[in-house]
């Protein structure tokens, strides 16, 4: 692919996980071709691309890729696709700020409870006033 061709197709995640060293699409070093895990941060603004454009650009070009995570801002949610053998994907979701993820292809284990500390939740919003936000 030239580069004029791929004009518009780089997606750059928030967060990515690499196992062993990394593998560049080209010379100049900005997009790696071989992530791991990938972590999305929703939001209004970029959840839509997020859950589809972006995620079918890291599934169609990134073989290497074994989990995409979507965490939530507005609420204690967490989606994980994970690849299956066949190529498929399985999602697994947490709705507890107590839940825990796994994440296997990288033997890591996260608790909801860290990632969102002192981030204010709609339902302790609620309970810190009484009202409905």
């Amino acid at each position: 692919m030239s580069p004029k061709s791929a004009k518009g197709l780089f997606s750059y995640p928030d967060i990515v996980v690499i196992c062993g060293e990394p593998q560049y699409y080209d010379e100049h070093r900005h997009v790696v071709i071989n992530p791991g895990v990938i972590i999305e941060a929703l939001s209004d603004s970029t959840e839509a691309f997020d859950r589809g454009a972006k995620f079918l650009r890291y599934r169609n070009w990134n073989p290497s890729l074994t989990d995409y995570i979507l965490v939530w801002q507005s609420d204690a949610i967490v989606e994980h696709y994970v690849r299956q053998p066949d190529g498929g994907w399985s999602i697994y979701v947490y709705e507890s700020i107590e839940d825990s993820v796994l994440i296997k292809s990288i033997n890591c284990t996260f608790r909801l409870v860290e990632v969102y500390d002192r981030v204010a939740l709609p339902a302790e919003l609620e309970d810190e006033t009484g009202d409905e936000q």
